[in-house]
């Protein structure tokens, strides 16, 4: 019994090793570039022993994005229950919410170029949602909190009523994301300039406060 726990216990340690190296190269080339055997050789595991563990190359590319959406968790969590943000407005809750799009795309363009390029990765080869249900979980999900910031700012009247929300917040949420990746992922078109990505990223913003913004 006491091998069988010990044995369970090196599979989980080189598994979660294999996560963290193909996390590492993954950010530095980019999920097409690396190989089974790039991260078999970096982490000393076998490449048999990564494919009997992830099965092939996108199962170990979701087991990484999965980790690199809850590492991002861990960083932003619990600030949005502190003191200092919760006696703001709602109005000013739901703007330093949406500014959440902004730090991503600042703070952390190589993962932003990574969700793009693995976003790419789960149409070309059909990923079945089934199989993203853990990767989906992972993902930060600010509609509960941006919410609760919309119904306060309702009460305190710094909101105007007769919003749909849900519609409010998938709008805004996807274009944030969406022109984010674009802007990272580099300018294509001879007329395309990305010089000022971060005030359109603002711009779009200032807009979404405007139309909640009570008169």
């Amino acid at each position: 019994m006491e091998n069988e726990i010990t044995q369970e216990k090196n599979k989980n340690q080189r598994f979660d090793k294999a996560v963290e190296i193909s996390v590492q190269l993954f950010l530095e080339r980019g999920i097409d570039d690396v190989k089974m055997t790039d991260i078999a050789e970096k982490s000393g595991i076998g490449v048999a022993t990564l494919y009997r563990y992830f099965g092939t190359k996108t199962g170990i590319a979701i087991a990484a994005m999965t980790y690199l959406w809850n590492d991002m968790k861990s960083m932003f969590s619990g600030i949005f229950e502190s003191d200092i943000f919760l006696r703001q407005s709602g109005l000013k809750q739901v703007t330093d919410l949406m500014r959440m799009f902004l730090v991503l795309y600042e703070a952390h363009p190589s993962f932003m170029k990574l969700l793009s390029e693995f976003d790419l990765l789960i149409l070309r080869e059909r990923v079945s949602k089934d199989e993203l249900k853990e990767y989906d979980r992972s993902v930060i999900n600010f509609y509960p909190i941006i919410e609760k910031s919309f119904m306060t700012g309702i009460s305190d009247g710094t909101i105007r009523d007769g919003i749909d929300f849900k519609l409010f917040y998938l709008a805004y949420a996807h274009s944030l994301m969406e022109l984010s990746k674009k802007l990272i992922q580099g300018e294509l078109l001879p007329s395309d300039d990305f010089s000022a990505g971060a005030k359109e990223l603002e711009t779009l913003i200032e807009t979404a406060v405007y139309y909640l913004r009570k008169d």
